[in-house]
């Protein structure tokens, strides 16, 4: 593994699934106390697929799949979302 797919898998790891898996808690405790709304549902189906496109990612970056030009675009757009 290269230090670059190292940099992106810890990345995935470490701050991006717990920052998803933490928002769909939020958005999962406004549905059960039965204080949501229609984009509350939406946005926790729109971010368990961003939890398991992330999933994918770091599968095809453990296995060696992901070129590392790839790699450094994602890095990027993940440090462009979190406003770094």
């Amino acid at each position: 593994m290269t230090p670059t797919e190292e940099r992106l898998k810890l990345l995935i790891i470490d701050e991006v699934l717990p920052d998803i898996e933490e928002y769909i808690d939020v958005i999962f405790e406004k549905i059960a106390s039965k204080n949501y709304t229609d984009e509350d549902k939406e946005n926790l189906y729109e971010m368990q697929e961003m939890r398991d496109e992330f999933k994918d990612m770091l599968t095809e970056v453990e296995s060696g799949e992901m070129e590392e030009e790839e790699c450094l675009e994602i890095i990027e757009e993940i440090h462009e979302m979190k406003g770094q």
